[in-house]
């Protein structure tokens, strides 16, 4: 009776972690990681855009490898480089050849052999030499490439210490371990702060000094806002400025995160503010107002976590993927809640201007709140959906353009927001002309402004 062919090890784990990869951005920054008895198939490690100067620099130690079968043949485990355009390719033709009735050989269609990746090396050469190893590899074609440990011996784990450094040379000799398409990050931050300094300073102005007497609780938290936002782009500037010099952040990433905590709980608690009408349109929260503020902050922390374990890990950790999960499923929650409260002011303002004989003011607030709420929803498509698709179908050498684009868009919600609700004694949407109520009377019999 003919043997069935061994089951292939590289089954739909490979496929996932390739789609991974080319959605992924490209990273950078020296890496020292630890793999413990880990039995995957394919774990990626960075993912980088080199020019025809790059360099990858790998130094494994500390290797141990043990199976439940026989001994592992040290051949089967090694490191490789893959573009892009060939992710998808290698991993089925892998997975073809392994489950290719014909093949003889037990171990074939080990991605290590297939004609699409740059093998750098297996751990053979580690066992023959010493018991660790350190290995520079020039990139002679630029292009972005993923870096990948591949595990091709059956039911095999490994463990080992694993230092990654990929740099592309200057003309002056020095590195840049910023991918390509990222040198320009820095920059983009650095300018992007200085024009929320200057929005800031204006903001201070127009509620400290021009409106003082109409400024209220609400606009020194949208200051606040303002403030948080203007620091947490000022170390993200400094960040990357560190890790393109250097290849570290020089601790830079900690008050990155501290403030992108900040700026996103701050964030969310002005638009739901807002969204209630509170300070403007009444000086308490419902209780179902304040539920909502109970759930959006502690996601926030929550969501924050998972954005430092996505950022200072990488996809080499098992649970790589679930923290995104996680990530995403945080955002979305927090995206959703927060517009209950700008729909419960419009329900509210509707019901009011029916029994209140005030239709000129609830008209203007009804216009404004329904303007606002239209705004959050595009700010929310916009950053996450859109800047999502421009990050995942741009040519690597055009990374940072995901990166303005993000920014523009959160600036320019930023702008309306404050406008619209800025302080202002004879603001146009709170102080109009008994004049105009018979109009406005018409449009509120006439117009339900449903969502």
């Amino acid at each position: 009776m003919a043997r069935s062919p061994p089951r292939s090890r590289f089954d739909p784990l490979l496929f996932v972690v390739a789609a991974l990869a080319s959605i992924l951005s490209s990273s950078a920054e020296i890496k020292n990681l630890k793999i413990s008895s880990d039995s995957r198939t394919i774990i990626l490690f960075e993912k980088f855009g080199f020019t025809p100067r790059g360099e990858v620099n790998i130094t494994v130690s500390d290797v141990f490898v043990s199976s439940t079968l026989a001994t592992p043949d040290p051949a089967l485990l090694g490191f490789l480089l893959l573009a892009d355009e060939s992710l998808i390719q290698a991993a089925y033709d892998s997975q073809h050849e392994r489950s290719a009735n014909s093949n003889p050989n037990p171990n074939g269609g080990c991605i290590l052999d297939s004609t699409y990746v740059i093998r750098l090396f297996t751990l053979a050469e580690i066992s023959r030499q010493s018991a660790s190893l350190n290995r520079s590899f020039p990139i002679t074609r630029p292009d972005e490439y993923s870096l990948f440990f591949a595990n091709c011996a059956p039911e095999a784990s490994v463990s080992m210490s694993v230092r990654t450094e990929m740099y592309n040379g200057r003309s002056d000799g020095s590195r840049d371990y910023l991918s390509v398409g990222q040198s320009p990050v820095p920059s983009l931050y650095a300018f992007f702060a200085i024009v929320y300094v200057a929005f800031f300073a204006f903001w201070i102005y127009v509620t400290l000094f021009q409106n003082r007497l109409a400024a209220q609780t609400i606009h020194h938290l949208m200051a606040g806002l303002l403030l948080t936002k203007a620091l947490n782009l000022v170390f993200a500037a400094e960040d990357q400025h560190y890790i393109r010099q250097t290849g570290t952040p020089h601790g830079w990433d900690v008050l990155f995160y501290i403030f992108q905590f900040l700026k996103g709980v701050l964030l969310f608690t002005v638009i739901v503010l807002i969204g209630t009408g509170w300070s403007f349109l009444k000086p308490f929260l419902q209780e179902r107002e304040k539920k909502v503020l109970i759930i959006v902050i502690p996601l926030q922390v929550i969501a924050n976590i998972a954005s430092i374990v996505i950022g200072e890990t990488g996809p080499f950790i098992q649970n790589w993927v679930t923290w995104n999960q996680v990530f995403l499923l945080i955002d979305v929650v927090c995206c959703c809640a927060i517009l209950f409260p700008i729909i419960w002011s419009i329900r509210s303002l509707r019901e009011t201007s029916k029994t209140d004989g005030k239709a000129a003011k609830n008209l203007a607030k009804l216009t404004l709140f329904r303007q606002f709420y239209i705004v959050v929803i595009g700010y929310l498509y916009f950053t996450r959906i859109v800047v999502y698709a421009l990050r995942t179908i741009a040519s690597y050498k055009y990374q940072w353009v995901s990166v303005a684009t993000e920014e523009t868009a959160s600036l320019a919600f930023y702008v309306f927001m404050f406008y619209m609700f800025r302080p202002a004694e004879k603001n146009q949407y709170f102080m109009l002309d008994d004049d105009q109520e018979e109009a406005a009377e018409m449009v509120l019999r006439e117009e339900e402004f449903e969502l």
